[in-house]
């Protein structure tokens, strides 16, 4: 059976970081797709629960390293509901096996992070436009959407840009405070990016540190 011409797009973000939710609701928003056709999730479960019955035409996910089913998993169960369904993927660490994954999988893009709003507006819009290209009866309304959007190297006024965690590796040298030191090792601790410093023992949120 053929698409609806007239049918919305459906989005699921699924993202750790409430940030990056916020950041790709408002991008897509910015688009001109309506706020009930955009929906975000934290985790895997949670996603594939919402998905099921929400059944996205685009995910825009995490890869998810560290959960039971990764971002590419969880694509592949909500293609059982959606086969349409188009994927897209961010992840913190993007290596060449990543990216060798993510093009198996037919992901439409993988984004490293932390990400400008430039980076994600300019990488969202081109994947729009192949998917216009892909499905012809959806390519005029596409188009328009994306005219409305303004010209590729714009973004639109209603975006509020979220605070976003720097990409920190081990070894960095970075000012906490008004204290130097050396990032030990960088975790996600629920949902939240924190680094363990070399001279500190507690746990710092990555966002409050200034890379030297």
């Amino acid at each position: 059976m053929p698409a609806d011409p007239n049918a919305e797009l459906r989005f699921l973000v699924v993202d750790p970081l409430a940030g990056v939710q916020t950041f790709a609701r408002q991008l897509l928003e910015g688009f001109g797709f309506a706020p009930a056709t955009i929906r975000c999730q934290g985790d895997s479960a949670a996603a594939l629960a919402l998905g099921l019955e929400f059944r996205p035409d685009f995910l825009i996910c995490d890869w998810l390293p560290k959960s039971e089913m990764n971002g590419i998993a969880l694509y592949q169960r909500l293609k059982s509901v959606n086969p349409g369904c188009r994927l897209a993927l961010m992840s913190f660490d993007v290596s060449p096996a990543h990216e060798a994954q993510a093009a198996e999988a037919g992901s439409r893009f993988l984004l490293r992070k932390p990400f400008t709003a430039e980076e994600l507006k300019s990488t969202m819009r081109r994947a729009l436009e192949h998917l216009a290209q892909e499905r012809p009866e959806l390519a005029q309304r596409l188009q328009a959407t994306l005219k409305s959007a303004g010209p590729p190297g714009s973004l639109p006024a209603k975006i509020v840009l979220p605070k976003l965690p720097p990409q920190l590796r081990a070894g960095d040298h970075v000012r906490y405070g008004e204290h130097k030191d050396t990032v030990k090792f960088v975790v996600l601790r629920n949902g939240e990016l924190v680094v363990q410093l070399t001279n500190r023992p507690e746990l710092v949120p990555a966002d409050k540190l200034q890379r030297l």
